[in-house]
């Protein structure tokens, strides 16, 4: 008996100690067993107590007057399906007639606290059927990414969801997107998780940095093209309009629209071309987007307007011909002047981190979930990183970025260095790589004076 108690003890102790430490490991060693037993015998009183069930169906109720039997019980909606996850566990309950997927949406907070589990959400998979998906612990304190992702063509994890999910840039799907956040907030950080998720693709990189490039140029030999100040900036974007007009041209010569060819085959964008042929696709990095647009001389104004101009274009035709924008920033309003709000308009895609005012999430959720404006405003200032995520049907996420060095980016970049393309039209624009040796002196050192 004293063997048992003292082993009891330490097993106990060590489960302590690992969900404190490790709740990961915890979750995956004790808590997915004993959340998973809570969950099914909790399951028909906590539905009952939240307002999810439905009152027995009148034949039942007729049955039990004939029979004289007591009266059917509610019944809450069935569990179609039980998945415990890494993360936390996940049920798919088939709703019950007059049940409507908007009752589990907002019973979540209730089901959090009666599971005793971190954080609740539910989805539609389609009529009658809700997803809930339960997280055991809190995954966005220590991000670490599943091993296994979906790697489609143009599709990037650069985030995990509070739900224990993978976060998805799929530029196919979402072309173009605005970052906004303070500064200290992890915008560079989700940048370099995009970069290098990016390097391994068969894709042009293209950057825009007018913070003299200390953020892209590092990353250099994966870029086909690099701009460090607004006046490159202007003539880069030129070439990229110019090369969007030549790859709508080449996808107009290979429509073949005749009566013999099926309409699957018709080419309408740079993905309907057959891969011997088909351009590369080009994503454009913009680090601080209020840089292009301020000014301060009528030559600064015009090549203002000219930026914007050739930024909308792409924006509002640049998908078709493989071109996508990343457009990144603090602010992002009309105070940027005229073109910006069309400019916005076009990024669908939305992320914002931690920011200094409502004002800045209005921007960037204003238009699209009042619930996301609430919810970027209130992200504490010593969680780095951590952003809203929304898009425009008005579904938002709490997701973020795992910690990706400066060092470690630059390594996958040199690593994938052999696949970036040499495009002619951006040739004028290929940075220069410098060799350590040829690097500049430091501010700090001069060289001494000689007599």
């Amino acid at each position: 008996m004293t063997a048992f108690t003292v082993a009891l003890v330490l097993v106990v102790a060590a489960a302590g100690l690992l969900r404190w430490r490790r709740p990961a490991w915890y979750w995956m060693t004790f808590g997915v067993t004993l959340a998973s037993l809570r969950v099914l015998v909790r399951y028909a009183s906590v539905m009952d107590a939240c307002g999810l069930t439905v009152p027995p169906p009148r034949w039942r109720l007729a049955l039990a007057r004939i029979a004289n039997r007591p009266v059917p019980d509610s019944r809450p909606p069935r569990i179609l399906r039980f998945r415990p996850t890494r993360t936390g566990l996940v049920l798919r309950l088939g709703l019950r007639p007059g049940q409507d997927a908007f009752d589990v949406a907002a019973a979540s907070d209730r089901l959090r606290h009666s599971f005793s589990m971190y954080g609740v959400t539910s989805r539609e998979v389609r009529s009658g059927v809700v997803e809930v998906r339960m997280t055991g612990y809190d995954v966005l304190k220590r991000v670490q990414m599943p091993a296994k992702v979906d790697t489609r063509p143009m599709r990037v994890p650069v985030a995990l969801r509070e739900d224990g999910s993978v976060h998805y840039r799929d530029y196919r799907a979402v072309p173009h997107a605005l970052t906004l956040g303070a500064t200290e907030s992890g915008k560079s950080v989700y940048q370099r998780n995009l970069v290098a998720g990016l390097a391994p693709m068969d894709v042009a990189l293209v950057g825009i940095d007018c913070k003299q490039g200390v953020e892209l140029f590092p990353l250099a030999r994966r870029f086909s093209a690099l701009a460090d100040n607004p006046d490159t900036a202007a003539d880069l974007l030129d070439a990229l309009v110019s090369r969007m007009e030549g790859v709508y041209q080449l996808i107009r010569a290979e429509q073949r629209i005749t009566s013999a060819v099926p309409d699957a085959e018709i080419a309408a964008d740079i993905w309907d071309l057959p891969d011997d042929i088909r351009p590369v696709p080009v994503v454009v990095l913009v680090d601080e987007v209020a840089e292009l647009a301020l000014f301060a001389s009528k030559e600064e104004e015009k090549r203002r307007d000219r930026i914007i101009t050739a930024l909308v274009r792409l924006a509002q035709l640049g998908r078709a011909a493989g071109i996508y924008l990343e457009i990144c920033g603090q602010r992002f309003g009309s105070e940027l002047g005229k073109g910006i709000t069309m400019l916005r308009a076009q990024l669908t895609a939305r992320t914002a981190h931690r920011v200094n005012d409502e004002t800045s999430a209005n921007m960037a959720f204003g238009d699209i979930s009042p619930d996301a404006v609430l919810a970027a405003i209130q992200i504490p200032a010593e969680t780095r990183g951590l952003a809203i995520a929304g898009d425009s049907t008005g579904g938002w996420h709490r997701i973020r970025a795992p910690h990706t060095s400066l060092r470690q980016a630059v390594n996958t970049c040199n690593r994938h260095a052999d696949r970036t393309p040499a495009l002619p039209e951006l040739a004028p624009f290929r940075p220069e790589l410098v060799s350590s040796s040829e690097a500049l002196v430091p501010l700090s050192k001069t060289a001494p004076v000689t007599a």
